[in-house]
């Protein structure tokens, strides 16, 4: 048994002090779905609604262990790492400085404030997260604290490889599939190395958002390497910059294991686990199991386990992923349509929409000439064809229209 093996179980025994062990689940209506015996390994069901809890306790025990007087931990997130550091800075009895941008949802700062009780402190610094980890750092620098990196640390590393030993105990054989979510890597390798060890014959599917491959893109390019753009939609894994140690362990996937997810199919993912299973996850926590839309052939009669690594999702966020998830079903689209300035004109348009179609939105935008006017309509239809019968009849109409759905930055402008 290596040295990493003896750790992570001794970190997954630790745990049993906070939390119980996350379920692992046989879900029947993905099962059925996919052809495949499918398990959810339910992170989402954690005393902070995810697996950053892990980490943070493994980096921080094996932090006092080695110096009992390290009275402050610091650490920069707007969202599951804070949460875990927070709860963890209360078990122990140490401060916990917290350090957010100041965009953080309100709903996001107080479950913190609410984790770490008199534990914490909660510093609101910088527009963008990159300010408020150099101002982190700083202060860390500063107090001689100890920084709690989210997952480019070997301890929070070992601290993530207690899910998979949890699983594989629960389920009492090697799953066939496992399928991860990748962000910074931290759970993904733990994941990784504890299954090369114990379950070498395990396949692993790496799961990114589309907006933030960061696996993908060191594996092309041999080393961890900072994206241009990143889409922050998947918050709890859309990483510009995945670490250099979880890379080290990850830097041998073969790159047709990595999948990348569009945003907007995610949203379909969430709102189909909400409807139908009642389960709750953020857009994290459902990559894993969105990617089985791709992974049909591979799993086939296969057991494949899907680590749901999240559920702190705010149901704020709930028409955002509604509207995204029916314009990538082709549910719905945005028009810009010319309308003419003449009696019976609008009632022209509406004879062409069908019985399933409805105007989710209509506004005029401008008067671009005397005669006509811009407007701005939405729709929304049961069937993707029946847009088809929308476009003829406003050719044949005479209508000048554009479809902006897909144009992002027509689309971001005016929806």
């Amino acid at each position: 048994m290596s040295d990493f093996l003896k750790k992570a179980r001794v970190a997954e025994q630790q745990m049993r002090a906070l939390f119980p062990a996350t379920p692992l689940q046989r879900n029947d209506h993905l099962s059925a779905k996919f052809g495949a015996d499918i398990w959810l390994k339910r992170e989402d069901l954690s005393p902070v609604r995810s697996y950053k809890i892990r980490g943070a306790l493994n980096a921080m025990s094996k932090a006092l262990a080695k110096t009992p007087d390290q009275d402050v931990f610091v650490c920069a997130s707007a969202g599951n790492h804070a949460q875990g550091v927070a709860y963890v800075s209360k078990h122990f009895g140490v401060k916990g400085v917290i350090f957010m941008p100041v965009t953080t949802p309100q709903q996001k700062i107080e479950k913190t404030r609410i984790f770490g009780g008199d534990a914490i402190e909660i510093r609101l610094i910088g527009d963008y997260f990159d300010d408020t980890l150099a101002a982190a750092q700083a202060y860390c620098a500063e107090v001689g604290g100890h920084f709690l990196s989210p997952f480019d640390d070997k301890d929070v590393i070992e601290g993530q490889a207690s899910v998979a030993a949890e699983a594989v105990a629960q389920l009492g054989r090697s799953p066939d599939i496992v399928v991860l979510p990748v962000g910074g890597g931290g759970l993904s390798a733990g994941i990784t190395r504890y299954l090369g060890e114990v379950a070498p014959k395990t396949d692993i599917f790496y799961v990114e958002p589309a907006g933030g491959t960061s696996l993908a893109a060191a594996l092309a390019h041999g080393g961890p390497i900072t994206l241009e753009q990143v889409d922050n939609f998947v918050d709890g894994a859309a990483v510009a910059r995945i670490g250099a140690l979880t890379f080290d362990v990850l830097k041998d996937t073969p790159k047709d294991k990595v999948r990348a997810i569009p945003e907007d199919r995610i949203c379909t993912t969430i709102l189909d686990m909400l409807n139908v299973e009642g389960v709750v996850l953020e857009p994290a926590g459902a990559l894993s199991v969105d990617a089985l839309k791709d992974l049909r052939d591979e799993i086939a009669g296969k057991t494949v386990v899907c680590v749901t690594s999240g559920g702190n999702f705010d149901f704020e966020r709930l028409p955002e992923v509604k509207e995204r998830a029916q314009r990538y079903a082709g549910l719905k689209k945005y028009l810009l349509l010319r309308l003419p300035q003449r009696p019976g004109a609008l009632k022209d348009f509406l004879q062409i929409l069908g019985p399933d179609d409805n105007i989710a939105r209509f506004e005029y935008l401008k008067k671009s000439a005397r005669n006509f006017g811009s407007v701005l309509i939405g729709i929304e239809t049961n069937r993707p064809e029946n847009f088809d019968a929308i476009f003829v009849g406003l050719d044949a109409g005479g209508f000048a229209y554009s479809d902006i759905t897909d144009d992002e930055t027509v689309a971001e402008f005016v929806i």
